[in-house]
């Protein structure tokens, strides 16, 4: 009773890991793209405010990264995602299996 004990309390310290995770990468993912927004309009340059970047480039680091951002928070909150974590644990106790 004691092993299944451990196993859920590793299974909550990863699951609050994993929510640390994708809350980090969200902090930093807003912090840098403010800052690449105030230097696309000139607040770092000395010159005045003034739009450096037109068009699409200036909507490029925050469009991918974006995406990036949005299949971490699906793995770390979408329900259609546990697949992916329920076969991890089938291959983990697949090897554990096999040593013993």
């Amino acid at each position: 009773m004691q092993h299944t004990d451990k196993e859920k309390l590793a299974r909550a310290k990863k699951r609050v890991e994993d929510i640390k995770g994708f809350y980090t990468h969200l902090t930093i993912y807003i912090l840098v793209n403010i800052i690449i927004f105030l230097a696309n309009i000139g607040v770092f340059s000395g010159t005045g405010i003034h739009m450096g970047m037109s068009g699409w480039g200036f909507f490029i680091t925050p469009f991918f990264w974006g995406i990036g951002l949005f299949f971490h928070g699906l793995w770390v909150f979408g329900p259609t995602i546990t697949f992916l974590k329920n076969w991890e644990e089938r291959k983990m106790k697949e090897f554990l299996d096999k040593n013993q």
